[in-house]
């Protein structure tokens, strides 16, 4: 025999049994050590969440760096975006915008751009579920508190990789920016 199947009715009894059947073979093996394995379910199942906890991680990992990546993104094309409309910016603060509007305005902006690549990566993440799903391989489905998580995770990294470009501007000299060339 290469391989011996128990099952038990009661899965308390699972330990008491895997006992029982680990002495029960080494006595008709007449052997001190075991020279065979007894694997229980339950071993199964630890195996199984320990390789499904280290990938959780592992994706954890690579979602935080791409967040960051996009924030980074981000912060460049609003840095970039406040240094071609200084123009625009120096005229704003000329006729009367403070700069809670100015900070306000760039802040939303921020925000506007990474909700359009939240409303994407969701587009994207249901389309790949319901493919994944209709193919047969997995039962996929989005909630409504992932999609709500994706677009507060998106309004997050808007705020907070806008913030510096927001200040920037909003603390620009009207004189000079309207001078900017």
């Amino acid at each position: 025999l290469s391989n011996i199947a128990i099952s038990v009715t009661d899965k308390n009894a699972m330990t008491e049994v895997q006992l029982a059947v680990t002495e029960a073979l080494m006595a008709k093996h007449r052997v001190e050590e075991a020279d065979f394995s007894v694997i229980s379910q339950k071993d199964i199942l630890g195996t199984l969440t320990t390789v499904i906890d280290t990938f959780t991680t592992f994706l954890a990992s690579i979602a935080s760096i791409s967040l960051l990546v996009g924030g980074i993104g981000i912060m460049n094309m609003m840095l970039t975006t406040v240094t071609e409309r200084t123009k625009e910016i120096g005229l704003r603060k000329a006729i009367g915008a403070k700069k809670r509007d100015i900070s306000l305005q760039f802040l939303v902006e921020a925000m506007a751009l990474t909700f359009i690549g939240g409303f994407i990566g969701v587009v994207l993440g249901s389309g790949i579920a319901f493919a994944i799903s209709s193919l047969g391989i997995v039962q996929a489905s989005v909630s409504f508190s992932s999609v709500f998580l994706a677009f507060g995770v998106s309004a997050g990294i808007g705020i907070v990789f806008g913030y510096y470009p927001a200040q920037r501007a909003a603390k620009l000299n009207p004189i000079e920016a309207l001078r900017y060339e």
